[in-house]
């Protein structure tokens, strides 16, 4: 059912690395998509890293150690970040919270080098120096369970889904305030937004559809029906389509964004989780958390394959070749 020609050779691909959070054997993982393997699987000192951005020159990658819980629930509350060096597969250096704020959505401004992570539990987004690893201010959200970020393109504006609370925070990051609160739904999970910053997307977790929010008046504009609840989403950086992890129906959605419907839906390995699109826009990298793979899947002739990865495979980027 995934098999596959994929057309993954080094004819057209953009040269670099698929990165992977192996959350159930805390360790990062390194994946050379032409030879499709793993090839290392960096331990993070026995904690949990649910998510994991690379630097943009693709020296370093940045792994926010969340805990052992889930959002809202009981557990232990992680207070760092791990830095990995991405050419001597080794941890060298840390981002110290000093306390328990359960860090976990990296995302870069490359703009103004600058590293953004949400530490949810103190309803912010805290701002980091990757040259000094320090934290150097914070944007507060407004609101609890601030998991995941997407940032503007210019870097000016962000959003957060807001998981028990149902919401998508705006923030103006030059100020550092909170700009609106948008409501979503009862609980929603995850967040990306358009190439041209005219949309965001995140999905409803308690009926089968997606939201797409429009930036200028800050308000839901459509409802995307799926076949199931969605989870992460990616868009192709050329603005043609929108790729939604569907983990309880084992699926991968396309939306056309264009349309605004689902024109392809994939099957993929067990409870797809996370995307990630390879730069050349010809191939989006799935985490398939309880199957341990990643879902390579070809966006001209929507081919599956299959790539294995570590213990409950979950935050996926891509990190150019340094």
């Amino acid at each position: 059912m995934f098999a596959g020609s994929g057309d993954l050779s080094t004819a057209n691909i953009d040269k670099g690395y698929v990165l992977i959070a192996n959350k159930g054997e805390h360790t990062l993982g390194i994946v050379d998509p032409v030879a499709m393997k793993q090839i290392a699987a960096i331990p993070e000192n026995g904690v949990t890293g649910h998510e994991v951005i690379s630097s943009p020159d693709g020296r370093y990658a940045y792994v926010p150690i969340y805990g052992n819980s889930g959002v809202g629930k009981p557990g232990t509350d992680g207070t760092n970040v791990v830095v990995v060096d991405l050419k001597s597969h080794e941890v060298v250096g840390h981002i110290d919270f000093g306390k328990g704020v359960r860090p976990h959505c990296p995302v870069f401004d490359a703009k103004r080098n600058l590293l953004y992570i949400s530490t949810e539990l103190e309803n912010s987004i805290s701002i980091i120096d990757p040259k000094t690893l320090k934290i150097v201010g914070s944007v507060p959200t407004g609101q609890p369970e601030s998991h995941m970020f997407t940032l503007s393109h210019a870097g000016h504006l962000g959003y957060t889904a807001n998981v028990g609370p149902g919401t998508v925070s705006v923030l103006d990051m030059d100020a550092r305030k909170t700009l609106a609160v948008i409501p979503i739904s009862k609980t929603t999970q995850r967040i990306s937004i358009s190439p041209d910053d005219s949309m965001v997307f995140t999905s409803d977790q308690t009926k089968p559809q997606l939201a797409v929010i429009d930036t200028k008046t800050n308000s839901v504009k459509h409802w995307v029906p799926l076949d199931g609840l969605g989870y992460g989403t990616a868009p192709t950086s050329d603005g043609k389509y929108l790729v939604v992890a569907i983990p309880d129906k084992h699926q991968v959605a396309i939306v056309d964004l264009a349309t605004l419907k689902v024109v392809h839906t994939i099957p993929v390995p067990a409870t797809p989780q996370a995307v990630t699109i390879r730069p050349d826009n010809k191939i989006a990298y799935v985490s398939c958390d309880q199957s341990n793979q990643i879902a390579a899947i070809n966006l001209t002739n929507w081919s599956v394959n299959l790539i294995d990865a570590g213990k409950g495979a979950d935050g996926i980027t891509w990190a150019v070749a340094n």
